[in-house]
């Protein structure tokens, strides 16, 4: 490592430039004092994730990543793009940090091919949507969020006292997890003091993890016949997409509630929608969406029995700071020859060996 070693830090209004910073002085001990940092800013959560046909969920000028980098042996970011653009202006590259569970606003197949690795920060927001899940469960079955949202406009809403509209107790109820990975496992902690008796599907995690958790293990039909309350985990792949459709929630238990602080691929919402307006399930708790926002009139925003909230379940001020302080410890490691932590392309290591 040269005597200063030029990062290039692309913050937000979430995980701010000085996070990065901090993290790295952390980690780099005496050489963390000599940084040469170039930082810049993109205005996210404030103005949405766009897409195109080389990355997704990012925000910023491919072209103006690009300048910041042009000398930079380290990029680290949260949201903003890193495209082959960027990896064509920056031969002195040597690692990009992406502080996100899965890097998709880097072009990872470009770094790779130079030999870059990019490390990333995976269940860097597991704990706050662990927290926020059963947030909305609450909200939700018991009614909360429309009781608070009439009370504002000045509207006391005492008929949700009636037998026919409150909610049940979570205590001696049964819920789904749909997805049994990193963020489900951590929820079951969680919900066990509720007294809910709690049941899962995952084929490709093992029956044993089932069985050390005390979590019945079920296949997706039986579990969304008895769950009251079937709340997905899923990780989004060709596989999983829309896995939540019609004939899913046609065999949700009638009554039932629906839980998506995952990802909003994962679910039909126009099924999701036909089946809470004919009364089928009971409500849903919403904070993923297949358009962010979702459009002005969308059908689903106008039901009686929807919490839904702007994709919030994983920001708290802790992740935020985890993060940077995932990557950064990789950058470290990294750089005194060490394994790394997380990285999303081994094979970029593979290459340089």
């Amino acid at each position: 490592m040269s005597n200063q070693l030029r990062v290039a830090i692309i913050g937000d209004n979430f995980v701010g430039s000085d996070l990065f910073v901090e993290a790295l002085r952390r980690y780099l001990g005496p050489a963390g004092e000599a940084l040469h940092v170039n930082a810049m800013s993109v205005p996210w959560p404030d103005t949405p994730l766009a897409a195109n046909d080389e990355v997704k969920e990012f925000l910023g000028d491919p072209a103006g990543v690009a300048r910041l980098a042009q000398d930079a042996e380290v990029l680290l970011t949260h949201v903003a793009p890193v495209t082959q653009q960027v990896f064509d202006a920056a031969p002195a590259l040597r690692i990009v940090g992406c502080c996100r569970g899965g890097p998709v606003n880097v072009n990872v197949a470009a770094a790779t091919a130079r030999g870059i690795p990019v490390v990333n920060a995976p269940a860097r927001n597991s704990q706050a949507v662990v927290e926020f899940t059963v947030g909305l469960i609450l909200a939700e079955c018991r009614g909360i969020a429309r009781a608070h949202a009439a009370l504002s406009q000045g509207v006391w809403m005492g008929d949700l006292y009636r037998f026919d509209r409150t909610g049940r107790e979570l205590r001696g109820q049964t819920i789904g997890l749909v997805g049994f990975g990193a963020i489900a496992q951590s929820l079951v902690a969680y919900l066990r003091p509720f007294g809910l008796h709690i049941i899962a599907y995952d084929p490709f995690v093992p029956a044993a993890r089932f069985v050390e958790m005390d979590v019945e293990q079920v296949e997706l039909p039986a579990l969304l016949g008895r769950a009251d309350i079937v709340s997905i985990h899923a990780r989004v792949t060709p596989q999983t997409a829309g896995m939540m459709g019609a004939a899913e929630f046609a065999q949700m238990k009638p009554g039932a509630y629906f839980i998506n602080t995952a990802r909003g691929p994962l679910v039909d919402y126009d099924a999701l929608y036909e089946a809470l307006r004919s009364g089928h399930l009971a409500g849903a708790g919403i904070d993923c969406f297949p358009e962010e926002p979702p459009p002005a009139g969308w059908p689903l925003l106008s039901l009686p029995n929807v919490t839904v909230t702007p994709h919030i379940a994983g920001s708290s001020k802790n992740s935020a700071e985890r993060g940077p302080d995932q990557v950064a410890r990789d950058v470290a490691n990294f750089f005194a020859g060490r394994p790394l932590e997380f990285c999303a392309n081994a094979a970029a290591l593979a290459a340089r060996s």
